[in-house]
């Protein structure tokens, strides 16, 4: 069977795909900010032509309904990817805007102005603009309007968690933004299991928030250093593809995803040792009660 994206001919020069680095994409999905989201960027266009065909209120108004067109289409694209970031988490607060709701009234809106510059006729546009505020909603949805995962937990505990979590992200995301640069396959797939791990932790401690003190050093001194680190070997191979930063950051990227994978083991042992504790403490209050518990 002839290997996929490797092999002597690729045009990164690798060899078949190491077994350890099957799986780079564990637990990716494919977003739903994609098909049916880009259509709602070109299917505006056509006002451009309609614009400058027309006289001057056609002009204005044409113009304004694409251009509230278009910004419902990326608020729905970006009220996308906070669901599925929001989907992602076990403990995640509602975005604070939301976002596909008020693209639901933006593409009503302007769906009826350009019905009102083509018709000049008030309630044809009415009718349009809720139809299109229907049709949109029905179509993409409610944003997330609760919190979720935040029942029994302690605010503040939670808050601290959240804001870790999303300084994380944002570090995460820096990577990739930063490794797309050096222009190689490999190291890109390196990176995103890199990635998986973090996520691992971030996990983990969303689960049990009083992990966060044990992994502040994690999320932050060795976070921040995997993304400088990540920016400079951007910078320097994409100049002169040297093999030797390859080598040493791809060594680097080893090293830490070792040490985060153990601390969340040990985050993970903590957390059912602290369980077993608590049971044994519920086993002797009951049994001081007189209630035996029968082991089975």
């Amino acid at each position: 069977m002839g290997q996929k994206f490797g092999g002597k001919f690729s045009p990164d020069g690798s060899g078949p795909i190491a077994p350890e680095d099957r799986g780079t994409f564990r637990g990716a999905r494919r977003t739903r900010a994609g098909g049916r989201v880009n259509l709602l960027f070109l299917a505006p266009l056509p006002l451009i032509w309609a614009a400058f065909t027309s006289g001057t209120s056609g002009l204005v108004l044409n113009l304004s309904a694409l251009g509230l067109l278009i910004l419902a289409a990326w608020l729905t694209r970006e009220g996308i990817l906070a669901q599925e970031q929001y989907e992602a988490r076990k403990v995640a607060r509602r975005p604070a805007l939301p976002r596909k709701m008020l693209a639901s009234v933006l593409t009503g809106v302007g769906l009826g102005v350009a019905v009102f510059a083509a018709q000049d006729s008030a309630i044809a546009a009415a009718a349009t603009a809720i139809v299109g505020l229907v049709l949109h909603s029905f179509s993409f949805g409610f944003d997330p309007l609760k919190d979720k995962g935040m029942d029994g937990i302690d605010q503040h505990q939670t808050d601290r968690v959240a804001r870790a979590v999303d300084k994380a992200e944002a570090y995460l995301a820096s990577m990739t933004d930063a490794i797309k640069r050096a222009g190689d396959r490999s190291a890109e797939a390196r990176v995103e299991r890199f990635q998986n791990t973090v996520r691992d932790m971030l996990r983990t401690i969303e689960n049990d928030p009083r992990d966060l003190t044990a992994a502040r050093k994690y999320l932050t001194v060795y976070l921040r250093g995997a993304r400088d680190a990540t920016v400079k070997f951007a910078d320097i191979y994409g100049r002169d593809r040297n093999a030797g930063a390859k080598s040493d950051y791809m060594m680097l990227l080893t090293d830490l995803e070792e040490n985060f994978t153990a601390k969340t083991r040990t985050l993970l042992n903590d957390n059912t040792t602290d369980l077993e504790i608590e049971i044994d403490v519920l086993r002797d209050r009951l049994q001081r009660e007189g209630i035996r518990l029968d082991s089975k």
